[in-house]
């Protein structure tokens, strides 16, 4: 599990909390975000009992804030989307730790004072933490000195600042809260075991082979349309079927949608080209690009300086917005300063790019800093000094052992202090006018606002990257065209209305929605709402998702209740129906028939595959009569896999159900056609009593896998039931 935070010493923030797994039980004061009451069905159930709409609310905004300081760092935008995703985050978390502190209190787990001290300070067969270990560093020897950690937390807990003795608990609670999760997975995982007969059943399962050769008719050469089945054949599948573990229907409801794009026309199209190239001839001919893009582009960004250098966009350090196509790579290269290149299209935008230059520099250094405020003169003499002894000891072969002694950065001390990938603008200047002119294999030392690097000049690659002032421009719909959509979506939904209110059963009310649909041209999709977990994937807005839930949820809902108007969803209008009104446990007729009738159509396939099949003996022919061949194939029970024809279990486990070399079976049902199969060679396991290798390797997967497997148990064990989006649409179920 991740660190709940860190101590840092010399620090006005004297806790930062990096780990947000536990702060379900340590986050109080904030204002209540979504509002304190949970709605009218509360904001979920944890084992029958209410989630604390205060807590979650409390987490919420912790995950929020410290997610946009995240983003924020990596000069990316803080969405509607992503704050969507901080929320369900948190709430995962207090749903998991109020899960676990049952566990906890039913197993009497706790961490007894000695424990702790014992955790934190890495004693008595524990390892101290990585981030105190990184934090409380003596000077002198570069190790972790307990002393100094023990100091900080006894200013903590003495302190007259009740906010900072009020960190200090929470942050003791949050280590503890952690010890306690791992013991409890640890305790479990005691439980895990595999005996010696398992393992010698997986040592068989993987050694021995079976060689055989093979003939398939694949299901896929008879078309479905040849094959004839009625409603009354698929409804007595379904009453012979439903009630299997692969059918079980979770609560929920699901809608089918169309969407109509809201596109330009080709007259905005002609239009907007006639503009981008008029602005392309004026803006090469701007005296002040500053003024220019700022005027007329959708982005408005502009810098004189080297940082408007455009990478591809392949390229993992590329800036985001500061790109450009792999298609334009040899355009760029070839164009001249004071050029317009484009436009082009980038990431559905339009581009002008004015190229002012060339970045012609890639750099990869590796360094040590020896961190020295600029501010203490004293401290930037002394830093000097020490740089310029170690300097005098340091090589290519021992720069690394250097790196992990000495360096105080952090983000570049477990690469061996390899910064690769680099502009010049990307650094300060100092130390990009080293890695720039510098000799490679050079070693020297250079001063910044951070202190004083020792730096190794490791590699230099020649690129062309272009230095640009760019205009963006979008190309979208006028509002005549959107008008235009507009009406064209309440006409498909009056014409929909039209003829689906006129049927009576909800299977004709869906048929009538699917026909229209494909007659306009439109692909229907289906949405499936779990009631557990009530979200839809694939819609863009927030807003498009609630209308949709409001009309599968609605108190009047049906199967066959039609959207009272088209869902814009930013470029596209949704037309959706209700199509499926589900209960836990067997299945609607009309949930599974188009999955049925597949079945009944695979079954009959097989059917008349088998008849086919079992007249010829002979493998050979019988695939001269299919006009097909006979293939090889080396099988082990372990990987049910046949090679050429795909993941076939039920096939494979007949094979070593008693079938003798030289034998062939009859024609086996498989799940992608027909098997004839002839057993060549059964290669046996080489014999051996020693099992360890996969004793070992099978209770090292299932420990594994231990942890996520539990939770997901325990999750179902405790019926969550997550019903923030009802609460805050006010649904009432």
């Amino acid at each position: 599990m991740a660190i709940i935070g860190k101590i840092r010493e010399k620090s006005g923030l004297t806790l930062v909390l990096i780990g947000l797994s536990m702060l379900a039980f340590i986050m109080t004061g904030w204002d209540n975000i979504f509002g304190k009451s949970g709605g009218v069905l509360g904001l979920g159930e944890v084992a029958g009992e209410q989630v604390d709409p205060i807590k979650y609310d409390n987490l919420v905004k912790a995950v929020m804030q410290q997610d946009a300081q995240q983003y924020q760092q990596m000069n990316r935008p803080y969405t509607p989307q992503d704050q969507q995703v901080s929320a369900d985050r948190a709430w995962t978390m207090l749903v998991e730790n109020t899960i676990l502190e049952k566990e906890y209190e039913k197993l009497g787990l706790d961490v007894s004072k000695s424990e702790f001290d014992a955790y934190l300070y890495g004693t008595d067969g524990f390892t101290v933490m990585p981030d105190l270990a990184q934090s409380f560093v003596d000077s002198l020897t570069g190790q972790f000195n307990p002393r100094l950690l023990e100091q900080r937390i006894t200013e903590m807990e003495s302190s007259s600042d009740p906010q900072v003795s009020e960190q200090w608990k929470n942050t003791k609670q949050a280590f503890t809260d952690q010890r306690k999760s791992e013991k409890y997975f640890q305790l479990l995982a005691q439980g895990v075991y595999v005996t010696s007969l398992e393992a010698e059943e997986e040592y068989k399962a993987q050694k021995e082979v079976k060689s055989v050769s093979y003939v398939v008719r694949r299901y896929s050469d008879i078309q479905d349309d040849k094959i004839k089945v009625s409603d009354e054949e698929v409804k007595a599948y379904y009453e012979e079927h439903k009630n299997e573990k692969k059918y079980e229907a979770t609560a929920g409801r699901d809608v089918k949608i169309f969407d109509i794009a809201i596109a330009p026309s080709k007259k905005d199209t002609a239009e907007f080209t006639k503009k981008i190239n008029a602005l392309k001839t004026q803006f090469a001919a701007a005296k002040n690009d500053s003024v220019f893009v700022l005027a007329n582009s959708d982005l408005k960004f502009y810098t004189s300086s080297r940082q408007s250098t455009l990478r591809p966009e392949s390229d993992q350090k590329a800036t985001p917005g500061l790109t450009f196509p792999a298609a334009m790579d040899t355009v760029f290269k070839m164009a001249l300063p004071g050029q317009i290149v484009g436009p082009y299209l980038d990431k559905g935008k339009y581009r002008l790019a004015k190229v002012r230059g060339f970045n012609t520099n890639v750099c990869k250094v590796r360094h040590i800093l020896l961190a020295a405020p600029k501010e203490d003169s004293v401290k930037v003499k002394a830093t000097q000094r020490k740089a310029d002894s170690l300097v005098k000891l340091i090589n290519k072969d021992n720069f690394a052992e250097y790196v992990t002694k000495f360096s105080d950065d952090g983000g570049s001390k477990s690469t061996g202090g390899v910064i690769d990938n680099f502009l010049d603008f990307e650094m300060v200047p100092e130390f990009s006018a080293f890695s720039v002119s510098m000799p490679i294999g050079s070693i020297g030392t250079v001063k910044t606002q951070f202190g004083i690097h020792i730096i190794e000049v490791m590699e230099r690659k020649a690129v062309k990257y272009p230095i640009v002032s760019f205009i963006e421009k979008a190309l979208t719909p006028s509002e005549e065209t959107e008008s235009l959509i507009n009406e064209e979506a309440y006409n498909i939904l009056y014409s929909l209305d039209e003829k689906v209110s006129r049927k009576s059963s909800p299977e004709s009310k869906l048929d009538a929605f699917d026909t229209l649909a494909r007659q306009k041209g439109y692909i229907v999709r289906p949405y499936r709402i779990s009631d557990e977990n009530p979200k839809i994937q694939g819609v863009q807005t927030p807003f498009a998702e609630d209308k949709l839930i409001k009309l599968a949820y609605d108190e009047d809902t049906e199967i066959g209740t039609l959207c009272s108007a088209p869902i814009e969803d930013n470029d596209r209008y949704i037309i959706a129906i209700v199509s499926s009104i589900r209960e836990k446990g067997a299945p609607e007729f009309i949930d599974v028939k188009d999955i049925m009738k597949a079945e009944v159509i695979k079954e009959k396939k097989a059917a008349i595959l088998i008849q086919q099949m079992s007249k010829t003996k002979d493998l050979e022919l019988l695939a001269k009569k299919g006009g097909t061949t006979v293939n090889k194939a080396e099988i082990v029970f372990a990987n049910p896999q046949i090679q050429g024809a795909g993941y076939e279990p039920e096939v494979v486990g007949s094979l070593f159900s008693g079938l003798k070399d030289g034998q062939k079976t009859l024609p086996l049902k498989g799940e992608q056609g027909v098997y004839v199969i002839r057993l060549n060679k059964t290669i046996k396991a080489p014999a051996t009593r020693d099992f360890s290798m996969e004793q070992t390797q099978m209770l090292n997967n299932q420990r594994a896998n231990i942890n996520g497997e539990i939770k997901t148990a325990l999750f179902k064990m405790n019926e969550v039931k997550d019903n923030r989006k009802f609460s805050s649409l006010g649904i009432q179920r």
